[in-house]
């Protein structure tokens, strides 16, 4: 789905009307976002009426006109059939009962508060136990390619059951949470309306994969200051900020198209020199040319799910932009697009600002909040 860059400003003109993805059911308005941080996250809806509303809304939409108008995939509209599979998915990712020791679900790792990232470097599983990578967004992965930071998985599917099996992470087996879930009062009846063949592995996958697809964010101040809607000024300073990604900064080189990123692998050097070290992308393929590469993430939300890169090394925007600014670390495979880029102090602000812009809206910001605020449980 990449997009080629035509001109400075196209590029970003090509995000917009996601707009109406993004009306949050219980009317809360988006706050201005400063150099001061994001905007306030929204109080949590009090009832599941108010959830299943918010289904309803997304699935009324209409989804074809909208994607048509920012170059993305077309999008069909959700069968009620699919509507129920996203449902099963919201609780199921929500659940600790996937976790082997009942205290930890994929919301732990991947937090709405922090854009279905997470606050920690590397964080915690089963036991305290940590793997050796940051948990990347799962914001707009409907519109990714290979999953995982060093592309692992070919699917949202395939990534799915994945951390339920990873020993730092949920630490259980797919066979042990099919038969906690087949042993469940209400989960065989929820996924006998959603699928056909109950309870079993592919079901398990999808319905955690539509869930993901449901995470959909956009509408940001940059999304709307580029359709030249009257209501979403810029300040000077973010408007700067744009200039730099699109011109000085070469941000766009690597974030590009409509979810700010190639989805591909690049070597910036982040950790390059640690032990032990990780290869990334070469992990996968044996490619002597993929050492130490890693996928660009998506840079809608940047504000909200620090800390960065891989590692999780990187613990503020300032820190990124100063490492981008000195052209990484240098090594062997050191990607050819990076640039020592010498930005001036001002430019590294504004580029910041520009940066925080775009944090968008999102139909999780009450819905889904109760549940983690649940520590993991979902609201029955």
């Amino acid at each position: 789905m990449t997009l080629t860059r035509i001109f400075p400003g196209i590029l970003s003109g090509i995000l917009l009307t996601l707009a109406s993805l993004f009306v949050c059911p219980c009317g809360w308005a988006q706050e201005d976002v400063g150099l001061s941080g994001a905007s306030e996250t929204p109080g949590p809806a009090t009832d599941e009426e108010t959830l299943r509303q918010s289904f309803e809304k997304f699935v009324a939409m209409d989804l074809r006109r909208v994607v048509d108008q920012t170059g993305l995939p077309e999008v069909e509209q959700f069968t009620d059939e699919e509507l129920r599979r996203v449902e099963l998915g919201r609780r199921l990712f929500f659940d600790t009962l996937l976790s082997s020791d009942g205290k930890l679900s994929c919301a732990t790792c991947h937090q709405p508060a922090y854009g279905f990232s997470s606050p920690d470097a590397l964080p915690p599983g089963v036991a305290g136990r940590r793997g050796r990578r940051n948990a990347p967004s799962l914001v707009n992965r409907r519109w990714g390619s290979l999953q995982f930071w060093d592309g692992r998985a070919a699917t949202l599917e395939d990534q799915a059951l994945e951390p339920i099996e990873s020993e730092n992470e949920l630490a259980s087996s797919v066979d042990e949470v099919l038969q906690k879930l087949g042993e469940h009062d209400e989960y065989p009846a929820l996924f006998d309306e959603a699928f056909e063949g109950g309870v079993t592995r592919a079901n398990l996958a999808t319905a955690i994969a539509e869930f993901e697809r449901f995470l959909v964010s956009g509408n940001s101040r940059i999304d709307q200051f580029v359709a030249a809607r009257e209501s979403a000024d810029l300040t000077r300073s973010e408007r700067r900020g744009l200039w730099v990604y699109e011109s000085k900064g070469g941000c766009w080189k690597c974030h590009s198209g409509p979810n700010y990123t190639d989805e591909a692998f690049h070597n910036t050097g982040v950790s390059w020199g640690r032990e032990p070290l990780d290869l990334g992308r070469h992990e996968v393929t044996g490619e002597e040319s993929h050492m130490g590469q890693f996928k660009t993430p998506t840079l809608r939300n940047v504000a909200l799910t620090a800390p960065y890169m891989h590692d999780g090394s990187l613990t503020t925007l300032r820190e990124v932009i100063d490492f981008y600014d000195r052209g990484g670390n240098e090594n062997p495979n050191h990607d050819r697009k990076m640039k020592r880029l010498d930005l001036s102090s001002q430019e590294k602000e504004d580029l910041e600002a520009f940066l925080r812009a775009l944090t968008g809206r999102h139909l999780w910001d009450d819905d889904l909040s109760h549940d983690q605020e649940n520590h993991g449980q979902v609201v029955r």
